[in-house]
């Protein structure tokens, strides 16, 4: 008001009072003399005013009476002319806020005059408002004359002044309430302790109110005694007043000036006593009506709802509600179940809209609905009126999809037409639908035949009401149909989603909260931590209520809303509707999900579910749920019956796609259609962006997705995601375009939301892993016992969800891996199965390529983790899953072979863990795995695997499904070997290193330290387990093998022993090597005589391996001769050992049996390996030990052939020289010197087993057959070459008594017949005077012997006569060839070339021994040349032996079976006695001759008068020439 108070503003104030006063003059100069003269006084008192006051406008207004005195006579004089200039005057003046409270009570008894005169109405009330809104002076009566003069103006017969009138009431309201406010402002600061309101009678008892404050109490209180048909108490003059008016002016007040109420005890008093009874007692006959009821039955005619009036009273409801519902709350309860009971059905249609107009208005409230929830619903013995709310609007809602019962006809429509168009009749509308397309393109809901549709009413969330804003309406107004529908359907997503809000708000904010005041609590001081500590109690305690809240509001509603939900999902055929309320029901599940009451959740969840699938479609989880039992269930609520209405089946949605149900048995096709597809959508929203609350009801929804994939047709695809792609049982699977299109984006969705658990915490992950599982058994289940499509949905998804957890793998790993191998993978579909490992071995893939942090090589413990499913599937039997295990390995190691580290056991041990009888592809990948690791991994793994390789090698070779792939292992073996030997030391160190580790655990746990081959060191234990390896398959069953890895064995120790420590040699000779010959023995004296027609295939089997025996002497040939090759190389290494004499022992003994096998070839070999080890150089002294190694100093026979052994590949290389090692040895302990006695003690030994071979190898067989084993003539040779070489070390020793075993071996060994077969082979031709290998042998042998005694000592030369005896006894043989045992012999000198081939094959054959004996002859003349004189040859009467022996051949003469022979003999004893008998002249004396002369004569008469008669074909030269022996033989006589 600056503007009035300026100097200018005064000025023209002024000089207008003054223009008006002169105007007033003027016009009453004639008619009104009085006014004029009051005027012109008045123009002087003006000027006087103005020239004596500086506070001009103070000074009018206390002069104001007599200022506006003039005006006032004017208004009385009733001129319209004047009465308006008047009027207008008192206006200016009253702008300019210079009427005194006086001046004002002069003026409205002036217009009260006016306004009884019906003068000038609209001025009247113009002029009203302009003094009541400029100042404040009007109070008491003069103001409530004021606001009566306006309500009288209301009631004129004039239309514009009745609604000036009204809107001057309805102002002048306002300012009265506004001045109220106004004053409570200016008195805000001063405190004042207000007494109480006596709950008295006095309506009047207002002394305690300050003026303004109490006028419009007074106001309020009369427009309760007018609405209420009662004279007023201070609005005294009211002629007529109207109760929707009334009932407006009461509203306004209400809604404007709240805080009034609220702050004033007198006015609270007002709204409890008076306004509330008003409300209830008008609300009478709303409560009372009964659509259709019969009147003659009621003891009284029942007054009938008045639209204006009952709209007007829920206006008032509603703001009563919304503002005063914390001082009115029992109030309230009455109302709102009163508006309640206005939706029943029986209730006029109009009056229903605007009820449920009234609720959707408290339903947009959440805080309101939070009160009503803590006042009544939480409160024991209170009416549940929330619940009830919720439960009313869906009663309603159901209630207009039924028709309504059937009465009399005329009650209905007499009822239709008073109420103006309430009910329409429901069957009326299913005529509409389906007659042309038009109709049912609108928004509907439309259920069992009751079409409703869809009108928009309002914005979301906001309650624009249509029939509550109805004020100039008298009659009730025709509701278009759907109108409550749609209002109802708003009142619910309206409820839904302010609940959801405020709650999830509420929630925030609580979450928020926590975090600051833990985190401030700790950087305070000790009060003030006090107080954080305090505060967050409290804030504790307000969560406590909080929560308690809201779960009573969800548990108040949540039925009611998805009985209401659910059957408006199934009636709507709009899209927009039907994801409005699927929205709701999403957002429903994921509150009672987040504050975790599960019963709800699952119910919301189930009625999606339920939506996604087909009508009626068999899904177990949906059907035995705890929700899910809503189906069949009525609730009722307070008297309100709440029922789940189940899905029609006569839907009218377009049907998008036709598939197969996932059931056990085929059930025909099912149906999806548009809004199918829309709930799935929901489903996945909710799943996606809801998962973290979804807990157990996780199996719900994936449940659903699995058959909505099935019935579409997706299958999974690499990691796990869904494409569309058609089943087995397909053909039945139709899809329109629209599906078609979409199936890409839900396969994504799916994915998405299978990605998004890597935001979920851990619960809930464990939750969905868990459901999952579930699903994926069910799956299983039902693919039991029949050969369709299983669902792979679940496995496909678990697959999924690993892979996007990568990063805390840890947490869900073991229920997935279990579930997929304890379940999955051994299920007897194969195509479940196939998937079971395929998301198992993508997931170990994943997991060991993922960049975890920290990295794997530093995360030992989840690399394990990770790599053990890999192991476990070992114990699965099916091969493809096998196959898909070590296709995953050979993945593993291409890629992360260099990083496996401790993961290394497992994945050795997955490779080893294949069986023999698991299928030759199985045995070949896996075998494929171990070329990768030995070729390119063995550098990069822990030197403590290098065992598990070793093993896993040798497990491939025993493997008998694949030859190849055995011989190969074992040259794997040898490439091992050979890695051991170029990286020894590094090996070496790394062992020790972990052994001393491992023994230190084991020291602490007080356990002992359990390895093989223990104690001996780390590194020589795993050439231990090399050898062992090869061992085990040097005694394979396959020859093949067995022949490899003898080779690779014995060439391993051969080119690598050198590595091992001294001591370890002592487990090589005993645990491996004795160890394998023994069963090699065993293997070969048990192995079957039975022919082997073919190796397998085609190949041919050569005469010499077509038995098993025959194979197996192959075997032990090569490991025989293997063993002494170690013995001889490395004896320098073996005797310091301590029981080298117990192993000599042993191998002599092996050589013996092998010897004496029935086998030509063992034997023969077993004979090599003697020749072998006898080649043994005796350990050096240090003093003369040579720079090189020494030579062998005998030569090997070169019938032995090469030492390198039969038939092996690899030469033997030494990669050190024995001088080198011995040094080794000597550098660290004093050079070893061998005693010589135990050096003898061997070689003796030697000679033992020697003579036990020869005695038990030539001694003739007892009974004689077919199968009768005599040795063969190669044996026989070796045998005795092998003397002279032993003799050599034995000769220091050698007694008589050997010499006579000698003696016996060789004469046996002589004697030995050869067989027919072999004979054409062995013998020379008949012809030929050749000696046979044997008989040169024996003949060396002897030889060597005569040497050494010639050389020898005194005591040796007495074997000088034994020798004789057996030189003799050979050239018997050339007359008398010797027998063998009882076995008969043809002789060769008998049989020509041509008939031998004739005999029969069992036949033996004699040596043609006429040779032998003519060359045994020779020695001996020879030997008694050199011996004649010894005394040994003397006294023994060798001579007389010699000529003894002669004396046959000569005898027989031309009767020897060679005439050579009796000639030699002639010659030899010529020579002989030439020698001899000087020797016995001089010896006569002593008597040793004397029985030699008879001896003599007598040959000489046998020679000489022979009874052999010369052969026919003699020639005349030779009979001379024979004439001339027997004159030499003569003239010796003589002599």
């Amino acid at each position: 008001m600056s503007s009035t108070n300026s100097p200018e503003a005064v000025k023209k104030l002024l000089e207008n009072m003054q223009s008006d006063l002169r105007a007033l003059s003027l016009e009453c100069k004639k008619k009104f003399p009085p006014v004029k003269e009051a005027a012109e006084s008045g123009i002087i008192k003006v000027k006087t005013i103005a020239a004596r006051n500086t506070e001009i406008l103070a000074a009018l207004k206390e002069n104001s009476s007599e200022v506006v005195q003039p005006f006032l006579m004017g208004c009385g004089t009733k001129e319209p002319k004047i009465t308006q200039l008047c009027l207008a005057a008192i206006q200016r003046l009253m702008s300019h806020e210079v009427v005194s409270e006086t001046a004002a009570g002069n003026i409205i008894n002036m217009l009260w005059q006016l306004m009884e005169n019906s003068l000038e109405e609209l001025k009247l009330l113009q002029t009203v408002l302009v003094l009541l809104t400029t100042n404040t002076v009007v109070h008491d009566e003069a103001l409530s004359k004021a606001i009566v003069l306006c309500f009288r103006l209301h009631f004129t017969k004039d239309n514009i002044t009745n609604n000036t009138a009204a809107a001057t009431v309805r102002q002048v309201v306002t300012v009265v309430f506004e001045r109220m406010v106004a004053e409570d402002e200016q008195h805000r600061d001063i405190i004042e302790q207000p007494a109480l309101v006596q709950a008295n009678s006095n309506r009047r008892s207002v002394s305690t109110l300050k003026p303004c404050a109490k006028d419009a109490y007074m106001l309020f209180q009369d427009l309760c005694q007018l609405v209420n048909a009662d004279a007023p108490y201070w609005l005294v003059g009211m002629t007529e007043m109207t109760r929707t008016f009334g009932l407006e002016l009461l509203e306004s007040v209400l809604n404007d000036f709240p805080q009034v109420f609220l702050q004033h005890q007198e006015f609270s008093f007002l709204l409890k006593e008076r306004v509330c009874p008003l409300v209830i007692k008008l609300f009478s006959p709303n409560i009372k009506f009964r659509q259709g009821s019969n009147t003659s039955s009621s003891p009284a005619p029942v007054e009938k709802p008045y639209f204006p009036i009952c709209m007007r009273l829920l206006r008032v409801v509603s703001v009563l509600i919304k503002q005063f519902y914390s001082l009115l709350v029992t109030e309230c309860e009455i109302f709102l179940s009163l508006l309640v009971k206005f939706l029943d059905a029986d209730k006029p249609q109009w009056l229903r809209a605007v009820a449920v107009e009234s609720i959707h208005r408290l339903c947009v409230q959440p805080q309101l609905l939070r009160s009503f929830c803590q006042s009544y619903d939480m409160k024991q013995h209170s009416t549940k009126v929330f619940r009830d709310i919720v439960n009313a609007l869906g009663s309603f809602i159901q209630s207009l999809f039924l028709v309504p019962p059937t009465g009399n006809p005329a009650t209905a429509n007499q009822a239709g037409n008073n109420n103006a168009g309430g009910t329409v009749s429901a069957p009326a509308n299913p005529g509409m639908l389906g007659i042309g397309g038009g109709v049912t393109l609108l928004p509907a809901f439309e259920y069992r035949g009751t079409w409703i549709p869809i009108l928009t009413i309002t914005v979301q969330g906001s309650a624009k009401a249509t029939y509550l804003e109805m004020l100039d309406k008298v009659e009730p107004p025709t509701i278009p149909e759907g109108y409550a529908m749609s209002v109802a359907f708003h009142c619910l997503l309206d409820l839904v989603r302010g609940i959801t809000s405020m709650i999830e708000g509420e929630l925030g904010e609580t979450e928020t909260e926590c975090q600051p005041t833990s985190e401030a609590a700790s950087s305070t001081t000790q009060s003030s931590e006090q107080q954080e500590l305090q505060s967050t109690a409290d804030e504790m305690d307000k969560e406590i209520v909080n929560k308690a809240v809201w779960e009573e509001m969800v548990n108040a509603c949540w039925c009611g809303l998805l009985a209401a939900l659910s059957l408006l999902l199934d009636a709507s055929t709009d899209e927009a509707a039907t994801e409005n309320i699927l929205k709701a029901e999403l957002t429903m599940a994921a509150l009672c999900g987040r504050l975790g009451l599960v019963t709800s959740r699952d119910a919301f969840i189930t009625a999606i579910c339920k939506g996604s699938l087909p009508p009626h479609y068999a899904l177990t989880v949906l059907n035995t749920t705890t929700a899910a039992t809503l189906s069949n269930k009525s609730y009722s609520i307070q008297g309100q019956s709440v029922m789940m209405i189940s899905p029609s089946s006569e839907s009218h949605q377009q049907v998008v796609a036709v598939g197969q149900p996932l059931a056990v048995q085929p059930q025909g096709t099912v149906m999806l259609t548009s809004k199918n597809i829309q709930c799935m959508r929901t489903l996945l929203n909710l799943a996606h962006c809801h998962g973290a609350v979804l807990g157990t009801s996780w199996q719900l929804v994936l449940a659903t997705l699995q058959h909505l994939v099935w019935i579409l047709g997706l299958k999974p695809s690499s990691g796990g995601a869904l494409k569309p792609g058609r089943a087995v049982e397909g053909p039945s699977t139709v899809l329109t375009t629209a599906v078609m299109t979409d199936l890409p984006v839900i396969s994504n969705i799916l994915s998405r939301l299978f990605e998004s658990s890597q935001y979920l915490d851990d619960v809930s992950l464990h939750h969905l892993i868990n459901a999952l599982c579930s699903l994926s058994l069910e799956a299983m289940d039902m693919a039991y016992g029949n050969n369709k499509e299983p669902s792979l949905f679940a496995v496909a998804k678990l697959l999924e969800t690993g892979l996007v957890n990568m990063h805390r793998i840890e947490i869900l790993w073991r229920p997935l891996t279990g579930h997929l191998l304890e379940k999955v993978c051994q299920h007897p579909n194969s195509r479940m199965r196939e998937w079971g490992a395929e998301a198992l071995t993508s997931l170990i893939k994943a997991g060991l390529t993922f960049n975890h942090d920290p990295p794997l090589s530093q995360n030992q413990r989840l690399q394990l983790l990770l790599l053990n499913p890999l192991k476990e599937m070992s114990s699965i039997n099916h091969p493809d899953i096998r196959l898909k295990q070590l296709e995953c390995v050979l993945q593993i190691l291409q890629s992360q072979g260099d990083s496996l580290g401790p993961g290394w056991p497992l994945v050795l041990g997955v490779m080893g863990a294949i069986r023999n009888d698991q299928g030759e592809s199985l045995i070949r990948t896996a075998f494929q795995c171990l070329q990768l690791v030995v070729t390119d991994f063995l550098p990069t793994m822990p030197c403590s695997c290098l065992q598990i390789v070793v093993d896993v090698a040798g497990s491939f070779g025993l493997h008998n499904q694949e030859l190849n792939i055995s011989l190969t292992s074992i040259g794997l073996l040898w490439n091992i070997s050979d890695y051991f030997f170029q990286r020894g030391e590094i090996i070496e160190k790394e062992l020790n290193k972990e052994e001393a580790a491992q023994q230190k655990q084991a020291e602490e746990k007080g356990v002992v330290l359990n390895r093989p081959f223990h104690p001996a060191p780390p590194f020589d234990c795993l050439w231990l387990c090399l050898y062992a390896k090869l061992g085990e398959l040097c005694v394979d069953p396959r020859p093949a093998v067995r022949k490899s890895a003898g080779q690779t064995l014995f060439s391993t120790i051969g080119a690598h022993g050198t590595l091992l420590q001294h001591s370890t040699w002592h487990t090589v000779i005993w645990k491996v090597l004795f160890h394998l010959l023994d069963r090699v023995r065993e293997s070969s004296t048990t192995a079957d005589k039975e022919k082997i027609e073919s190796g397998g295939g085609n190949i041919l089997i050569h005469h010499s391996r077509d038995t098993a025996e025959k194979q197996w002497a192959e075997t032990w040939v090569l490991t025989l001769a293997g063993v002494a090759r170690i013995f001889n190389t490395r004896r320098y290494l073996l005797q310091p050992l301590g029981d080298f004499s117990r192993a000599w022992d042993v191998l002599l003994d092996h050589i013996q049996s092998a010897a004496l096998s029935k086998n030509n070839e063992v034997s023969l070999a077993a004979l090599k390996s003697f020749q072998e080890i006898l080649q043994i150089v005796s350990p050096v002294r240090d003093s003369d030990k040579p720079e090189t190694p020494p030579a062998v100093n005998v030569p090997v026979s070169v019938l032995l052939g090469s030492i390198s052994g039969p038939g092996l590949s690899r030469p033997f290389v030494r990669t050190d020289s024995i001088g080198e090692r011995l040094g080794r040895y000597s550098s660290s302990e004093p050079p070893i010197v061998t005693d010589e006695l135990e050096d003898l003690n061997l070689w003796w030994a030697a000679w033992n087993t020697w003579y036990r071979i020869g005695s038990e190898s030539t001694k003739p067989p007892i009974t004689f057959d077919k199968l009768t084993f005599i040795p063969s003539q190669p044996f026989l040779t070796a045998l005795i070459q092998i003397f002279p070489a032993l003799y050599q070390h034995i000769k220091t020793g050698f007694s008589m008594d050997d010499l006579q075993k000698l003696g016996v071996i060789l004469h046996s060994a002589v004697s030995v017949p050869i067989s027919s077969d072999a004979s054409p082979f062995i013998l020379p031709s008949y012809t030929e005077a050749v000696l046979t290998s044997l008989q040169e042998a024996v003949l060396t042998a002897l030889d060597v012997l005569q040497k050494a005694i010639c050389i020898g000592s005194e005591n040796m030369q007495i074997m000088y006569p034994a020798i004789f005896d057996q030189l003799l006894a050979f050239v018997e043989f050339s007359c008398k060839p010797p027998q063998y045992g009882q076995l008969e012999t043809k002789h060769i000198a008998n049989a020509k070339y041509n008939q031998i081939q004739l005999f029969a094959p069992a036949e033996w054959v004699a040596l043609n021994y006429v040779p032998f004996a003519e060359r045994s002859l020779e020695v001996v003349v020879d030997l008694y040349q050199k011996t004649a004189c010894h005394k040994a040859v003397v006294n023994e009467k060798v001579l007389q032996n010699i000529i003894k022996t002669l004396r046959f051949p000569l005898s027989l003469k031309y009767s020897c079976p060679s005439e050579s022979t009796w000639k030699l003999a002639v010659s030899s004893l010529l020579k002989v006695l030439s020698i001899g008998l000087p020797v016995a002249r001089q010896h006569a004396s002593s008597g040793k001759f004397d029985s030699m002369w008879p001896e003599l004569a007598n040959t000489f008469e046998d020679f000489l008068f022979t009874k052999s008669i010369p052969p026919d074909n003699l020639s005349i030269q030779e009979f001379q020439r024979n004439e001339c022996i027997d004159v030499e033989k003569q003239r010796l006589i003589f002599v």
